[in-house]
């Protein structure tokens, strides 16, 4: 299926059920990419700092259990966004390794431009290989006798729940062969006051962010959302650790799509449900990688314990 083809049927299907649901998958678009840069800049959202200084500092850690032997070695980066972030790490793992290669796999063309310019004028000597497309049809294959360490960072697992958690892994861990390895940026459980306000920014560009969704669906599916008739609404419970949001609608409505050739009730107050974003202890985080195949071989933390990178081998055993 085409990527329109795959968009149209989640519409279809995601905006008919019970409880109407969106996949954060398709926030980014072009514009969705540029607007979660700014986002990443917020002083609420601490992930993308708690993840680069996490980077930053244990780094060198990180870059031994991903490069212990210097074998060839392939980073495939799933949902790369601009690559800033790994700018430090993958200079590690290059002056470690030269034949290190960096495979960014992203759906946005805008993101990949920039990380092509961000690398070529930052790291020049790694050997760069962009990938755009959905990370599961676009993944690169593996070339004779080199490594492949997936790397799924920015605490995109959390998007998912408990199943989606664990057959998401499942099939990173089908792609991978024995002796291959994962490495995960997690974001932990902490005081929930902190977590609520990085999805609940007092910009609003969270706000704007979300409902882009809706103008990037009237753009390709040719419906007619009227973004002022709908809000957006973040929550987190610590009951079950997950920050959850929302768009509201203000008023009963209709919302029609050409390409589909069809339309979708809106009650007042009814929500679609957007995005989640899981937060972690240690022991979920063991309990993941065993029950989707992985060997957990390390949780990298930071001093406050705010955010995680998770290494999971993939056993030579198979």
């Amino acid at each position: 299926m085409t990527e329109l083809e795959l968009l149209a049927q989640h519409v279809s299907e995601g905006l008919a059920a019970p409880q109407k649901a969106l996949s954060p998958a398709w926030f980014y678009d072009d514009e969705g990419s540029r607007l979660f840069q700014q986002i990443m800049a917020l002083p609420e959202y601490y992930l993308t700092r708690a993840e680069h200084a996490l980077l930053e500092a244990r780094g060198d850690e990180l870059a031994a259990l991903i490069d212990p032997a210097g074998q060839p070695l392939d980073l495939v980066e799933l949902g790369s966004g601009d690559g800033s972030k790994m700018l430090g790490l993958l200079g590690r793992l290059r002056a470690r390794n030269p034949g290190t290669v960096y495979r960014p796999v992203d759906l946005s063309e805008h993101a990949l431009t920039e990380l092509a310019r961000r690398f070529g004028e930052q790291l020049p000597e790694l050997t760069l290989a962009p990938v755009r497309g959905d990370y599961f049809n676009a993944w690169p294959p593996a070339g004779a006798g080199r490594r492949q360490v997936a790397l799924y960072m920015g605490s995109n697992l959390g998007n998912q729940d408990q199943p989606g958690a664990l057959s998401l892994l499942r099939r990173i861990r089908g792609k991978l062969r024995p002796g291959d390895a994962l490495v995960l940026g997690l974001d932990m459980v902490k005081d929930p006051r902190v977590i609520l306000a990085a999805y609940h920014d007092g910009q609003g560009v969270t706000a704007r962010f979300n409902l882009n969704l809706l103008a990037r669906l009237n753009r390709e599916l040719g419906m007619d959302f009227a973004l002022d008739r709908f809000a957006h609404y973040a929550c987190y419970n610590p009951l079950d650790g997950a920050a959850r949001s929302f768009l509201v609608s203000a008023l009963t409505q209709e919302v029609h799509s050409s390409h589909l050739g069809r339309s979708f009730h809106f009650a007042a107050g009814e929500t679609i449900y957007t995005e989640q974003s899981q937060k972690y202890t240690p022991a979920m985080v063991q309990a993941l990688a065993e029950q989707s195949g992985f060997e957990p071989a390390g949780l990298l933390l930071d001093e406050a314990g705010w955010y995680g990178l998770a290494f999971w081998r993939v056993a030579d055993k198979g």
